[in-house]
């Protein structure tokens, strides 16, 4: 049992709600939004929609397939393509109710649809995306942005900051919790015995022997060979520009990826439509669609659900895994 967030009211999330009321998904699914903007949103698509209310996990029978939809109010009436910043508190709502229901077993994964973070600082709560958003209301210690896709698992060791601030994020404490998470959600979600993970220099040429740089010398390699002292499966630090080859890839599980426009746009451009964003190191298992709002396409047609299909796809896979080994 799966809980959707429908993300910003004014974006395409509704739309792909909608679109996926009408397709066959192998979980039941609870939509987490007002159900007049799901309504409205397919009348101005003149399709049809049809969803029960979710009357709570007990009452609904263990072998439900479809949609359903728990109720969370808007604040304010929602206009496809104009964004309101009265409507932020009741995005975050719909977050916590997702979030709430994984940690008490309501549901047994969340994913997320598109959220637009410019208008929640503009009603001024402070939010820099799901993942700190996510890891703060479930006392996750430590949480890593991962995204699947194109044949690709890439990780990241700093999400949403400045780039001017990246390099005094990375810290030997930081990067060697993160390997640590990662190293662990690889095995335990996605059942990789010994994850073989390439760990990207920050900067060009990975410092160049430090003429370019030193973080190479006096933060990465000191953390990765401590870890493979604790039998981590490490390569790096491995310049960026070479690493994301077809070759090179090949011989590792996954990447991580030292900010965030370092690894993202070489997965993106392998997976555009077809991504999946993961939090690894929560108590729940959460995954996200790869893309942002689409403003200009929420509720004119055409905004392509793949995405979405893959990431719903995606939570049930790992959300089954973690109840097998619990059995």
């Amino acid at each position: 049992m799966i809980a959707l967030t429908a993300g910003e009211p004014a974006g395409i999330g509704p739309d792909l709600c909608v679109a996926l009321s009408r397709r066959r998904v192998a979980a039941c699914v609870v939509i987490v939004a007002d159900r007049g903007l799901l309504e409205a949103r397919a009348r101005a698509l003149r399709l049809k929609l049809k969803l029960e209310d979710f009357p709570g996990r007990r009452r609904v029978a263990r072998r439900t397939r479809g949609m359903m939809v728990r109720h969370v109010p808007l604040a304010a009436p929602a206009v496809a393509g104009r964004l309101d910043p009265a409507n932020a508190a009741y995005v975050l709502r719909t977050l916590e109710v997702a979030a709430d229901g994984c940690r008490e077993g309501e549901f047994d994964a969340m994913v997320t649809g598109p959220v637009q973070k410019s208008v929640i600082n503009e009603a001024g709560i402070a939010f820099t995306g799901h993942t700190e958003f996510l890891a703060e209301r479930l006392r996750a210690p430590h949480v890593v942005m991962m995204l699947v896709g194109g044949g690709m698992r890439v990780a990241l060791a700093t999400t949403h900051v400045p780039l001017r601030e990246v390099a005094s994020r990375i810290t030997q404490d930081s990067l060697e919790r993160t390997l640590t998470v990662l190293r662990h959600d690889l095995s335990a979600r996605f059942g990789i015995p010994r994850p073989r993970i390439a760990v990207a220099g920050l900067n060009p040429h990975a410092g160049e022997g430090g003429f370019l740089g030193r973080e190479e010398i006096e933060i990465i390699a000191p953390v990765l060979a401590r870890l493979r002292r604790r039998r981590f499966d490490l390569t790096g630090p491995v310049p960026a520009d070479t690493l994301f080859t077809p070759q090179r890839l090949q011989r590792f599980d996954c990447v991580l990826a030292m900010y965030h426009d370092q690894g993202l746009p070489v997965l993106k451009h392998a997976s555009f439509g077809a991504g999946v964003n993961v939090t690894l190191g929560l108590p729940i298992v959460r995954t996200s669609v790869d893309h942002g709002t689409a403003l200009e396409l929420a509720g004119r047609g055409g905004a392509d659900a793949g995405s979405l299909l893959e990431a719903i796809s995606l939570a049930g896979r790992l959300a089954g895994g973690l109840h097998r080994r619990r059995a």
